[in-house]
């Protein structure tokens, strides 16, 4: 195959979601909105976690990395977005675009693995209740969360590296408001098929495994849970993994959407809307979906925004023992009920 043109490219046109000038303010507001609902909403969670002593457990834990990763996922794109959207340009250097997509891709794979880690606590906290707190100890929950970053960050550079190994022609215009990677392979002239299998070989092992260990780890669970005689008991414990079972359910459905919209014909608009879906609707919902179902966090967080921003006394408050709380199912009642 002829290569094109050997040269670097050094800018490529964003062509993101409309051409209309009056829609260019709605599109701003309505994602500078999301965006900060985002940051705001999973830092908030964050500094819940890292001022609340009750929630220094592995689960909440695990959320808190959730939660940043979440931030940094948008944080990769929407901005530069938004900055087009202000200033009437489309246009984005090679350069930033790779770095783009190099983010992009770790923050991408690294929710995935961190929503795997976070099934496999629940796993060990539903089936194996009297040994959670020796499994699931810090050393080993550092450790699973090290792994995923170094897993994510070993695929991403190895995608941007395979990248950098094509040639492109001169039609340099991706039909979305960032750099994705599939658009930035359609845009070589050389061949992509080691590109393709990559991509493809990525997909099966980094996407399939952790989802064939979230879906592993629910039906231990679940199987777990059917065992318990009454029905109070079940709907504790599965309200230990009902606000996980939501983000992963949102996660993966928007996943979905992405690769149809990706496969349909009308893929400009239809795998743009989807991304957006993916990218900042996904992470927007997640503190929303943690917080509501989980009565330690919303107490956590009524605190925390009480001083932050009233600076208020606060009362003194009386820690009862929650029923929807791990520690209490895992130790307790779980286990009682399971024995009868």
């Amino acid at each position: 195959m002829e290569q094109g043109n050997d040269t670097q490219i050094s800018e490529i046109l964003l062509l993101g979601f409309s051409e209309d000038p009056e829609l260019q303010p709605l599109i701003f507001g309505l994602f500078f909105s999301m965006y900060l609902i985002t940051v705001f909403g999973n830092l908030f969670i964050i500094l819940a976690i890292s001022t609340d002593p009750n929630l220094h457990t592995p689960m909440y834990f695990f959320l808190a990395n959730l939660s940043f990763v979440d931030i940094c996922f948008t944080t990769t794109t929407i901005p530069k977005m938004l900055w087009n959207i202000q200033t009437h340009s489309k246009v984005i250097t090679y350069e930033v675009c790779l770095s783009q997509m190099y983010f992009f891709i770790l923050f991408a794979m690294s929710n995935v693995f961190l929503l795997s880690v976070m099934a496999y606590d629940r796993f060990v906290a539903i089936c194996h209740p009297l040994h959670y707190k020796v499994i699931m100890n810090p050393r080993l929950c550092g450790l699973l969360v090290l792994v995923s970053w170094i897993m994510s960050i070993l695929n991403s550079l190895l995608q941007s590296l395979m990248m950098l190994l094509l040639s492109f022609c001169t039609h340099f215009q991706i039909p979305h408001f960032f750099c994705e990677l599939n658009q930035m392979i359609h845009l070589a002239c050389s061949d992509t098929f080691i590109n393709n299998l990559v991509i493809y070989f990525a997909a099966v092992l980094l996407d399939g495994g952790p989802f064939a260990g979230i879906l592993y780890s629910y039906s231990k669970i679940v199987s777990s849970i059917c065992r318990i005689s009454s029905v109070q008991g079940k709907y504790k414990a599965f309200s230990t993994c009902a606000s996980h079972l939501s983000v992963v359910s949102l996660f993966y459905c928007m996943t979905l959407v992405v690769y149809l919209g990706s496969a349909a014909p009308q893929s400009s608009h239809t795998s743009a809307v989807a991304l957006v879906m993916y990218m900042v609707v996904t992470p927007m919902l997640n503190p929303f979906i943690y917080s509501l179902r989980n009565r330690e966090l919303k107490r956590s967080l009524k605190m925390s925004l009480r001083f932050q921003f009233f600076v208020l006394p606060l009362p003194h408050i009386e820690y009862y023992c929650d029923y929807t709380s791990p520690i209490w199912i895992t130790q307790a009642n779980l286990f009682i009920e399971i024995t009868d």
